[in-house]
């Protein structure tokens, strides 16, 4: 079976195929011939290393990948009856547990990792799906702000917040977002209420709107110090690297882990019947031929992709 994946850390060119043993369905199991994985940045960490503290006892190789499009083509016992073999199904893959990720032709999953893909996106837009918008979705139930209340979200433009304005709107909430001036419009089509400059001073530009600060703040961007200016005394900030503060004020930062929510059937269905009736809008940037795994990595390291790069299985 084909895989791409590294033998040692590094940089794209560490990324190699592969002709790894084709895994077999155990009980609750489900197998997905893949047709689309998408590349999104906890795969460059997992080439460099950045994850290894995660995977002790794993050797190598290492195949990156958390989301995957494609279809079912062998169910083990005992597994959900939703899933059925011939079907066309979205997973959200776990890379650092024994099986490796989504980066092959052939994965094995949970069945409650999986969901039907949406109707109507063909492969390559479905894998841009779950990793991103359950990051999102998880980052906002982390700041639990009520309807009508107000949000700030920085790197709207990106995958992760531009599903978190759209999810942000659906849930009735007041979105102040980010963009760069190329970005604007994209941005205010996700449906957020406010647009300001993104960068350096952002919290500033956020405060000039919210004097006294935002209840609740995602941080697409990454930003995580320079952000807490922004937030409202006693606020909340969702962070997407694990960065857990210190934050003073009484501002409370939840590091947010899309791997705690791996077989969340319920969200990811959610999320997925979103995708279907146009609340989360599905971008890919670019589709490549799987080999050209590590041109894909360099293009997603130069920065500047709006939407999600694609590797092709088919």
């Amino acid at each position: 079976m084909r895989a791409i994946g590294v033998h040692d850390y590094g940089g794209p060119e560490a990324l190699r195929v592969l002709d790894l043993p084709e895994p077999q369905a155990g009980p609750g199991e489900v197998r997905i011939r893949v047709h689309a994985a998408a590349v999104n940045p906890t795969d460059v960490m997992l080439r460099t290393g950045g994850h290894a503290v995660r995977m002790p006892d794993r050797r190598p190789p290492f195949v990156p990948g958390m989301d995957a499009a494609g279809v079912i083509d062998q169910v083990g016992p005992g597994a959900d009856d939703r899933l059925r073999v011939g079907q066309r199904v979205v997973a959200l893959v776990l890379f650092t547990g024994p099986r490796g990720g989504a980066y092959a032709e052939r994965i094995v999953v949970p069945a409650a990792s999986v969901v039907p893909a949406p109707e109507g996106a063909d492969f390559p837009a479905a894998a841009t799906l779950l990793m991103n918008a359950m990051t999102a979705r998880l980052a906002l139930d982390a700041l639990a702000l009520p309807h009508g209340g107000t949000v700030a979200v920085t790197g709207a433009a990106g995958a992760v917040g531009g599903y978190a304005v759209e999810l942000a709107k659906a849930d009735g909430l007041t979105v102040i977002a980010d963009a760069a001036r190329h970005d604007v419009e994209a941005v205010r089509g996700f449906g957020a209420d406010h647009v300001v400059e993104r960068g350096s001073g952002v919290a500033d530009r956020i405060r000039a709107l919210a004097p006294d600060g935002v209840p609740g703040l995602v941080d697409g961007s990454l930003q995580t110090t320079d952000t807490v200016p922004a937030v409202a005394d006693g606020g909340a900030l969702a962070e997407l690297r694990g960065w857990s503060g210190p934050a003073a004020r009484g501002i409370r930062v939840h590091p947010v882990m899309v791997a705690d929510a791996l077989t969340d059937t319920e969200r990811l269905d959610t999320l997925r019947r979103q995708a279907e009736d146009g609340t989360l809008t599905l971008r890919v940037a670019e589709v490549l031929p799987a080999d050209e795994a590590a041109k894909a990595h360099r293009m997603l390291e130069s920065g500047g992709l709006r939407g999600r790069l694609v590797l092709d299985f088919s």
